[in-house]
């Protein structure tokens, strides 16, 4: 590091930033550590924040350097992550990794039939928004390196999330993370693979080799680091010929969770405009529930992008409900609730349910091979039906 010369930043600065920082660092010949520190916290932290940079600098070998710092509040996971993001573009070569502690709260681990019905969408480069992530109580959080991150931002985004899945406590929600697409997307697994994520998110899937690609890319780093936890993988089918391909991919690893569809990129691939009412996009999400469906996994719905309206949002999750669907994504805290609300079975639903799953053991322990409720005949996808239903309540632990 010491016979490189240069300046480099990594970070976002201004007034309207909070819990993020700026480095500007400059390498010199001579001169040892020079810091300059501005930092809205300067009283309660400023002295620590001077501690964990200069051991930033001795872990990166810096040892001549004029380092400018301004500081929004940002915890040191976040502080180490820009640092390095600066020190990366300084020296491409550099692999060392400066990981701060595993924190215990983070060590639980997820099934592949967990409850997936809401997941909120973070950001990758914008910390701001992980440390209160996990109180909003989604059933999953999305740490995304695609699209919400521009492509200047991208590496600094992957230092970001490896950190945040160490350090931030997510409440117990399944820690899941967006790639970017392949063949880009492979490189991003080993800053999060290491690091307990239990759900890799493939956007725009087209083929089963793009998912067996990601599942042997996930096998080579978990033997590298003696990783015995599944990573499970989750599809995004966004194209015109991912919808064609969506069972072929859907049955492409045992790894695979759900299947999910995102409509944005589906309706620019077909050239046409995305509406609430959704009719341009009924056949794919049509063909993604059955290949779900079929392959024995979870379907799940794209987001809804108007963050105002709760209305729509009710209505369109409860579409979603109608036809097959088991989730849907979110872009906001706010929208959690209300997906979660209707998702769950209605109090009228879980009557009949137990009405039909009463009238089903009454026939199995009289011997009857006819279920009736009431004059009514109970046909056997109906009681499969009920079943269902109240495997769905109680893990709702309602």
């Amino acid at each position: 590091m010491q016979n490189i010369n240069g300046t480099a930043s990594a970070g976002k600065r201004g007034e309207s930033v909070r819990s993020d920082c700026f480095f500007e660092i400059s390498l010199k010949e001579s001169g040892g550590i020079a810091l300059n520190i501005k930092s809205k916290v300067n009283v309660m932290y400023g002295e620590a924040i001077r501690k964990q940079i200069l051991d930033l600098c001795s872990f990166f070998d810096v040892k001549n350097a004029e380092i400018t710092f301004e500081d929004a509040g940002a915890l040191p996971y976040i502080i180490s992550a820009r640092f390095e993001a600066a020190i990366g573009k300084l020296d491409s070569n550099i692999v060392k990794e400066y990981l701060p502690e595993f924190i215990p709260e983070n060590k639980y681990t997820s099934q592949k039939d967990k409850l997936r019905r809401s997941r909120l969408y973070l950001p990758g480069n914008e910390p701001k928004f992980f440390i209160n992530a996990g109180l909003h109580k989604p059933d999953g959080v999305i740490l995304d390196l695609e699209d919400s991150v521009a492509p200047a931002e991208k590496d600094a985004a992957k230092l970001l999330v490896r950190n945040a899945l160490r350090a931030v406590n997510f409440y117990g929600c399944e820690r899941m993370v967006r790639i970017n697409q392949l063949p880009r997307g492979l490189d991003d697994l080993k800053y999060v693979i290491p690091h307990n994520v239990h759900v890799v998110l493939l956007p725009k899937a087209e083929s089963a080799q793009q998912i067996i690609d990601v599942e042997q890319e996930i096998t080579r780093i978990k033997t590298l680091h003696n990783i015995t936890e599944d990573v499970y993988i989750m599809p995004i089918i966004e194209s015109a010929l991912g919808v064609i391909k969506a069972y072929e991919i859907a049955i492409a690893s045992k790894l695979n969770c759900a299947l999910a569809i995102g409509l944005e990129d589906y309706t620019a691939d077909l050239g046409t405009q995305r509406t609430n009412e959704g009719r341009e996009s009924f056949f794919a999400r049509c063909m993604v529930i059955n290949a779900a469906k079929a392959a024995g996994i979870q379907a799940i719905d794209t987001v809804f992008s108007d963050v105002n309206d709760m209305e729509g949002l009710r209505v369109s999750v409860l579409e979603s409900k109608a036809l097959g669907f088991e989730g849907k994504g979110c872009i906001h805290p706010r929208q959690v609730n209300v997906v979660h609300e209707a998702f769950a079975p209605t109090p009228e639903e879980v009557e009949k349910a137990k009405k039909i799953v009463e009238a089903y053991n009454a026939a199995v322990a009289s011997g009857s091979g006819v279920v009736a409720l009431g004059s009514k005949m109970i046909d056997a996808p109906v009681v499969k039906r009920a079943f269902n239903t109240l495997k769905l309540q109680e893990k709702l632990g309602n």
